[in-house]
């Protein structure tokens, strides 16, 4: 299934990278041999824990990790292109922070940890805040983005922003995840010639790819946990409002939020922490406040999962008969571990909160975006009508594989008030919300909804765009309610991940849950960049 179609519906739920012999390697496990080992490297799968343990016994400095890292950026970008700009004061921050521990100040858990960030989420920096669009390039902007100041002041490593699906994949039904204008095709490091999803693609791939130690997306339905899922990560989509969305490139506020890409639960949770915090001057959520933490680490029990009741959602069940052997394989490994697991949990409403969802992101998207654009002086571009207009004067670079009729749509649509968008808005979040997740929730008094994340990883094909195998992230994400998923296996070597999502404001259970199970399966792998499944 098409992303787009998968917005529309919810039924159930350029430039070529230069690397040679990229059409060629065996179906097997092992890496095919590059030029250069890509696999190999110092810190790699390193969590946060272990950083900060070689940091405090001098073993290593904030800022020989964050040399040892732009060594790996350089030596495997140019396969996954998954970086699509380098922070030149990342090693002067590096320093500093140093600097502050050797005097006694640590910041917190993430003090001196190396982070990449997508490529819609502002940065008062040097570096330029695209959406992936060269209509943007150009826009350095004075400001950091809400929880970037928050990163910030936590002591994390700003070392890079990511490439993405552009303007996170919302610019034409025909797209490719992970291509950009401004930064080309990301591709997955288990499999090159494979997509990485979208839109967080960047942050997915080099995360997965050991080029930082943990990274921050972006998600209005499916952009935090399908790249997550499958390139091997955890991924996690808060509750909105759970972080500010202030300060970031939008689709919808009704819908958007950034949250944490790691390789385990227990990374995920400390960046959660770190960057929980309610925003006065962020959009309106549609959901009611609720407890926002500073610390979901107490969270992390190995046997969090003795005694809760796990609902499978029952339409979202794999298609794919090697994906279905690797999810009842999950839900035994979850009775295993001290879960009821409840079969046959149906939304009664799957049908109805797809339309309206997507209706609403076409007037949000020119509401929120001419707003953004309006607000930031160093954009070069002052709406969407005219990002329209430079697309077609532009089309050899930004439109060479496919169009912007998402764009075209959306600017055909009236402002905020129509009563036809308060209608959509009404519908999509009741469906999904109250009468979706809630609803179930409470008829089989379950804890979670599980489901598949993501099926194996397509081959990437600029000219028919994205062939989505599966997903489950429209009710998590229409609702706002929050979603995490967790590596669930592999076909044929590529990553499938697991999906556990609840109310809002059930952070904390999910993550108690999740890490659960991640600590009974134990099914990251560091990828090993094959060229291709294909002789």
């Amino acid at each position: 299934m098409k992303r787009r179609s998968f917005f529309k519906t919810g039924a159930l739920g350029g430039s070529v990278l230069a690397i040679s012999g990229v059409a060629a390697c065996t179906t097997g496990t092992s890496s095919v041999e590059h030029e250069v080992n890509l696999s190999d490297f110092d810190l790699n799968e390193i969590t946060v824990a272990e950083l900060q343990q070689k940091m405090e016994s001098s073993e290593l400095t904030a800022e020989a990790i964050c040399k040892l890292y732009l060594d790996r950026v350089e030596k495997v970008d140019p396969y996954l292109k998954a970086v699509i700009e380098i922070n030149p004061e990342a090693l002067e921050i590096a320093r500093t922070l140093d600097e502050e521990r050797k005097n006694g100040k640590i910041r917190g858990p993430l003090h001196g940890i190396p982070i990449m960030i997508k490529d819609n989420i502002d940065t008062g920096d040097k570096m330029m805040t695209t959406a992936g669009s060269l209509a943007l390039a150009g826009n350095v902007v004075e400001k950091d983005a809400f929880i970037v100041k928050k990163l910030r002041d936590a002591g994390a490593v700003l070392l890079a922003k990511t490439n993405l699906s552009e303007w996170a994949n919302f610019r034409s039904d025909n797209s490719s995840s992970g291509w950009s204008g401004r930064g080309g095709q990301v591709r997955n490091p288990f499999c090159l010639d494979r997509s990485p999803c979208g839109s967080s693609s960047g942050t997915g791939a080099a995360v997965s790819g050991n080029l930082c130690t943990i990274g921050i997306g972006t998600e209005t339905n499916g952009s935090i946990v399908c790249p997550s899922g499958i390139n091997g990560l955890v991924g996690i989509k808060p509750t909105l409002g759970l972080w500010s969305r202030r300060g970031i490139i939008p689709i919808a506020h009704s819908q958007d939020t950034a949250g944490p890409m790691c390789r385990t639960v227990s990374d995920a949770a400390i960046l959660l922490g770190a960057l929980a915090e309610a925003d006065p001057n962020d959009a309106v959520t549609h959901i009611e406040k609720g407890t926002i933490l500073n610390d979901y680490t107490p969270f992390l029990k190995s046997d969090g999962l003795k005694g809760k009741r796990i609902g499978i959602a029952s339409q979202m069940l794999p298609s794919d008969k090697k994906v279905k052997v690797v999810f009842g394989q999950a839900v035994q490994d979850l009775r295993e571990a001290g879960a009821e697991v409840i079969e046959n949990v149906e939304f009664e409403n799957n049908r109805k909160w797809g339309a309206p969802s997507y209706k609403v992101l076409l007037y949000e998207f020119k509401a929120d975006l001419n707003k953004y654009l309006e607000t930031h002086p160093t954009a070069p571009l002052k709406s969407l009508e005219a990002i329209i207009e430079f697309n077609k004067n532009n089309a050899d670079k930004e439109m060479p594989w496919f169009d912007q009729e998402i764009f075209e749509e959306a600017q055909k649509l009236g402002g905020l008030g129509s009563e036809e968008y308060v209608e959509a808005l009404k519908n999509s979040k009741l469906f999904a919300g109250k009468e979706g997740i809630d609803k179930v929730m409470e008829e089989h008094q379950l804890d979670a909804i599980i489901a598949q994340t993501n099926g194996p990883a397509w081959s990437i094909d600029w000219v028919n765009g994205d062939h989505f195998s599966g997903g489950s992230s429209s009710p998590a994400a229409i609702s706002g309610y929050p979603n995490i998923t967790v590596p669930m296996g592999f076909v044929e070597g590529l990553p499938i991940g697991i999906s556990f999502f609840g109310k809002a404001w059930t952070e904390g259970k999910l993550i108690e849950i999740a890490f659960a199970y991640e600590q009974a399966t134990q099914h990251r792998q560091a990828p090993s960049f094959r060229k291709s499944l294909m002789e």
